[in-house]
């Protein structure tokens, strides 16, 4: 007797054939091999994504992948494969490095992937290719270029974060110095002044410092601490932003619950009186203060899933619509109390405060047309603010010590469309927060691609009319969550942050020509 096997060939996403033979002999049948279902992108798919940073295949049965095949698996056209992950049914391909209007190919060739049972059979080679978007096209005249909003990034220019300082907690009472800081002073801010910055963030929490309804009175102490703060930017020549921040939901207890505020109109009609009567009193504490002064909503409003939550995914569009009436609150409370408030300079966040949200967002209605959009930038985070187990980034990196996608062109991608949709349209637009944690100096490469990306970061802001806030939390040393440049207490630099500081200042605020986007990204660090 005969025992037939069964070879499955899978060419690209839809591609199966099936041909069977016999081989004359008498042994123990093998099970099929498994049978690729899908593929995103998909075969043959147009118009990726450029910050598109994996390829997702899904089988019929649960599969493997033998270490030492891995990198049989290639992607032709001029990208990386930084990770190969086969569980359960799925294999995913951690992918960057990806470029405008450029076709890509996916190679794995027969016997890679495998059934995870040692009887089954390997699956044959696999081709599946896709295209991505092409580069936008410049906007043309009939875009009015607003001089206000490249006028204003000019004028914030470089901006430092007060973090971890006001918006600092012991369970959810707000307290200058419970994360570890120093009380700030006015040689803070003088010595910032003096390090190149132009601008200053300053992030505050307020949670239990505002009273019960309905008048939500905020602690008059606390809101003095805050005013004489701002005396100390303005003291000092510096523009200065004050917010709300911590106060959301991604922590309990937070009012700034966007998700119960999707899901109970009762609940969101209550916030938006805390957020109205919050706002006006801040608002009527700075009245007098001039232009230099910047009201910002809210942080990274969220529901503790960061975008990726099942519920959000289900419909975004649920707690993005939330959070454009929560800005449209804000914008309209502070207009109200009138005085310098009735056109100073105010800043909106999206969701999360990522671009990657931007299509969710919508700029509140403004009379006096004085709104900013604010976005935070640490692309990719597992390099920015993970464990710091990567020491690479960008174009000259190598693949396996780089984070899976947030390259060059990623960045590029994400600037460029904020400059097209708003800055070119006259709404300007700021990162409120930017950086990465603090490398070894010590280790030359780390220490190099990690100025390379700070610099490339600011640079590109500047190239595409943004200012950007430097995220300072006062931690010093190097490794996760350690972004400590400038002592809080005294404005002395800390560690060896003037050489980080220095790149950042020429990047922002250079005047020479031949110090371009494109120079930068040429100097990249070769190993």
């Amino acid at each position: 007797m005969k025992t037939l096997k069964c070879l499955i060939y899978a060419v690209a996403a839809v591609s199966i054939m099936l041909s069977c033979s016999g081989n004359g002999s008498e042994e123990t049948a093998k099970e099929a091999a498994p049978v690729l279902v899908s593929a995103t992108p998909a075969d043959g798919a147009a118009d990726v994504p450029l910050n598109t940073s994996e390829v997702v295949l899904t089988y019929d049965q649960n599969i493997k992948v033998l270490t030492a095949d891995q990198s049989k698996i290639t992607l032709d056209g001029g990208a990386t494969i930084s990770k190969v992950n086969a569980y359960a049914k799925t294999l995913t391909l951690s992918i960057g490095d990806l470029a405008y209007g450029t076709g890509y190919t996916l190679s794995i060739p027969e016997g890679v992937v495998s059934g995870y049972k040692e009887n089954q059979e390997a699956t044959t080679a696999l081709k599946l290719s896709f295209t991505t978007e092409n580069e936008p096209e410049d906007p043309g005249t009939d875009v009015h270029l607003s001089e206000d909003a490249w006028e204003l990034a000019t004028q914030l220019g470089l901006g430092w974060n007060m973090g971890n300082q006001m918006d600092a907690t012991s369970g959810n009472m707000p307290s200058e110095t419970a994360w570890g800081n120093p009380v700030c002073t006015q040689q803070t801010f003088t010595n910032l002044k003096k390090a190149g910055f132009t601008s200053v963030r300053i992030p505050i929490t307020w949670l239990e410092k505002i009273g019960e309804a309905p008048d939500y009175k905020i602690d008059e102490a606390w809101m003095g601490r805050v005013a004489e703060i701002v005396g100390y930017a303005e003291n000092a020549g510096l523009y200065a932003i004050i917010n709300t921040h911590h106060d959301e939901c991604n922590k309990d207890g937070r009012w700034l619950d966007l998700l119960k505020a999707s899901q109970n109109a009762d609940f969101n009609t209550e916030t938006k009186a805390k957020i109205k009567a919050v706002w006006t009193q801040i608002a009527n504490k700075f009245k007098d203060k001039g232009d230099w002064l910047i009201m910002e909503s809210f942080n990274e409003l969220q529901d503790g899933g960061w975008g990726w939550s099942t519920t959000f995914l289900a419909d975004p569009t649920k707690q993005c619509g939330i959070l454009n009436e929560w800005n449209q609150v804000f914008v309209d409370a502070v207009r109200a109390t009138g005085d310098n408030n009735a056109t100073r300079w105010l800043g909106v966040p999206t969701y999360a405060a990522s671009p990657s949200f931007v299509d969710y967002f919508s700029m509140p209605s403004d009379p006096a047309g004085k709104t900013m959009l604010a976005v935070h930038y640490y692309d990719p985070s597992e390099y920015t603010i993970g464990d710091a187990q990567y020491s690479d980034w960008g174009h000259t990196g190598a693949s396996d010590k780089k984070a899976s996608g947030g390259d060059e062109v990623q960045l590029n991608a994400t600037f460029n469309k904020l400059m097209r949709n708003y800055v070119n349209k006259g709404i300007p637009v700021y990162l409120g927060e930017f950086g990465c944690s603090m490398r070894n100096k010590s280790d030359s490469r780390a220490w190099a691609f990690y100025l390379y990306y700070m610099e490339y970061v600011a640079k590109a802001a500047r190239t595409y009319g943004m200012p950007a806030f430097l995220w300072d939390n006062g931690v010093s040393g190097y490794g996760k969550e350690h972004h400590g440049y400038i002592n809080h207490g005294t404005g002395a630099y800390m560690g060896n942050s003037k050489e980080v500081i220095d790149k950042l200042v020429k990047a922002m605020t250079g005047d020479d020509t031949s110090y371009t986007l494109e120079s930068v990204y040429n100097n990249a660090p070769k190993f």
